[in-house]
């Protein structure tokens, strides 16, 4: 069945591969960029509109009506991420309240920092990440927390493996909440494909509503 879908951030790494995904499984999808050249993507099921995530109320607008919000922005580097991340996620919550019982899910891209390792801290505990690195994960961090105290809107935020890249779709991955996936080989990675197919499974079968989840090999 088609899901309306409103994807913020559809040309960067991870956004732009979720869009394919979307699209090729079926899904209508509104693109939502400040610069509508970046979508280069034609498909007769995708629409491309301008917008901007921290704007509550151009968030409602594009929100309303359709079935799931997708928030793929990102921040380049640390302070970037540090003023867009929390911020959208602020943004998008309260846009979503707004509309109310007919307001749609929520899915946003979450980071890696604070899945829990084997002994039993956390990623961003690691002797040695530079800082622009441990700025980029808190600022996930930050994000989670606050998704954490809203019981108002349907919210699902998905964190990548320590490794997140392009590569190639596999369509298999495996899930856990709070832990960090590990392979056979002790990596912990995914393909930027592979997650969006985790992404479009959420949208199409709920598992995560309320909580974080997390994806690797």
């Amino acid at each position: 069945m088609s899901t309306t879908i409103a994807l913020f951030g559809a040309n960067g790494t991870i956004g732009s591969r979720i869009l394919d995904e979307a699209l090729s499984r079926g899904h209508q999808v509104t693109a939502v960029v400040r610069d509508p050249a970046k979508i280069t993507t034609t498909h007769p099921n995708l629409t491309v509109t301008t917008g901007d995530v921290l704007d509550a109320a151009s968030v409602a607008a594009v929100a309303k009506g359709r079935d799931v919000v997708v928030s793929a922005v990102g921040g380049g580097g640390a302070e970037g991420h540090v003023a867009t991340i929390r911020p959208a996620a602020e943004s998008l919550v309260e846009a979503l309240r707004g509309l109310g019982d007919a307001a749609p899910r929520l899915i946003s891209v979450g980071g890696a920092g604070s899945l829990r390792t084997p002994d039993g801290k956390q990623v961003w505990d690691k002797e040695g990440l530079p800082e622009f690195l441990l700025g980029i994960m808190h600022a996930h961090g930050d994000a989670l927390d606050y998704y954490r105290t809203v019981s108002d809107v349907r919210w699902t935020n998905l964190s990548p493996a320590a490794t997140i890249e392009p590569g190639e779709r596999t369509g298999s991955y495996r899930t856990a909440t709070e832990d960090l996936i590990i392979d056979a080989e002790g990596a912990s990675r995914i393909s930027a494909e592979d997650y969006a197919v985790a992404v479009v499974d959420e949208i199409e079968r709920p598992q995560h509503v309320g909580e974080r989840f997390t994806v690797g090999y």
